[in-house]
């Protein structure tokens, strides 16, 4: 859904602005669809740069992307900042600005917390809905904030849960976040477990969604027949939520193998520690998810498949994000329009 080639504004959308702006249901197919498109070639998924300096522990990443579906090219401007958990500030903060293909006009610049956070739990559920089993109906969570709700509302579109179970290290953290899903979720029912193992012990699919620097999940708890969506760990190669047994249990699949193999601490320090080598993560033994979206790889093989879908981010979900909020707030009159050129 390409937007108005012509529009004479740039369109400004603030945090608070693309709040609810945007269904969960159509951020998965725009972002199924993406991947897909990458897959056919239709758009073009570089890897992303990284910038630090010795100077100070943050990491800057531009992530960028082109698509012809949506006729623009994206660059997000992501900053990984560590310190600022002392703050009380977001570790991670973005912005996108989303260019036009055709004539190179800037059609709108949007703060990246809400649409990253919804982009993520949508490709989650795109992974799920081709390689977990049809019959899965538990969801086990590794984690229990913002990006936890979501993944909640996302993965509640492509299998119908009837019970989620869930860790978190913080008492009160696991208090709140019962209370969101049982708001949200009436139907859903929800406990909070003592451990990250025990939620593998119960879940059919399982989200891990920490910050994490070390590994918080081991190969040795996956259940024959487990999807694991591999989420939570910033984009950095020496960090990882899943340890290098349970990365070789699996079968990994990837959201862009070029981003995965630049940022990916879960897939890169397995290798590093010979659990797997670049070869076991190709064409056929760890496609891009877009490959199995449009048929051209096998998902699920068989019912006691333990698959992993090693979620990076990339910036073609954020094209399709992008152009989706683009054309809301048009038709709906959200946002600020300035004249750049002016």
């Amino acid at each position: 859904m390409p937007t108005d080639p012509t529009p004479s504004k740039t369109l400004i959308l603030t945090r608070s602005q693309v709040e609810g702006l945007v269904a969960m249901a159509e951020v998965i197919e725009a972002v199924e669809a993406a991947h897909a498109d990458m897959a056919r070639g239709t758009a073009a998924q570089p890897s992303p740069g990284a910038m630090a300096l010795p100077s100070g522990p943050g990491a800057f990443l531009t992530m960028t992307a082109l698509a012809d579906r949506q006729g623009l090219a994206a660059a997000k401007l992501l900053a990984d900042i560590p310190d600022n958990a002392s703050r009380g500030l977001p570790s991670q903060r973005s912005v996108l600005m989303l260019v036009s293909q055709e004539t190179g006009f800037c059609e709108g610049i949007i703060h990246g917390q809400i649409p990253t956070r919804i982009r993520t739990a949508a490709a989650s559920a795109v992974a799920t809905r081709h390689l977990a089993r049809p019959d899965s109906r538990v969801l086990g969570l590794i984690g229990a904030g913002d990006l936890a709700v979501a993944h909640v509302a996302a993965l509640a579109q492509v299998r119908p849960f009837e019970r989620l179970v869930f860790w978190t290290r913080n008492p009160d953290t696991a208090t709140r976040f019962a209370a969101r899903i049982a708001q949200a979720h009436p139907g859903l029912a929800v406990a909070a477990l003592a451990t990250p193992a025990a939620v593998f012990a119960e879940a059919d699919v399982v989200c891990t969604l920490t910050p994490s620097r070390e590994p918080v999940v081991e190969g040795a708890w996956f259940r024959p027949g487990q999807h694991v969506n591999a989420v939570g760990a910033p984009p950095r190669a020496d960090h990882r939520e899943i340890d290098a047994a349970g990365m070789a249990r699996a079968r990994v699949f990837l959201d862009s193998r070029e981003t995965a193999f630049h940022e990916s601490g879960d897939l890169l320090l397995a290798i590093a520690e010979g659990a797997l080598s670049a070869s076991d993560v190709g064409p056929e033994i760890g496609p891009e998810i877009g490959a199995v979206v449009t048929g051209a790889a096998p998902g699920r093989t068989a019912p006691e498949d333990i698959t992993l879908y090693n979620s990076v981010g990339i910036a073609m979900q954020d094209i399709a994000i992008g152009a989706l909020l683009l054309a809301r707030a048009r038709a709906a009159g959200v946002g600020i329009e300035i004249d750049l050129a002016g």
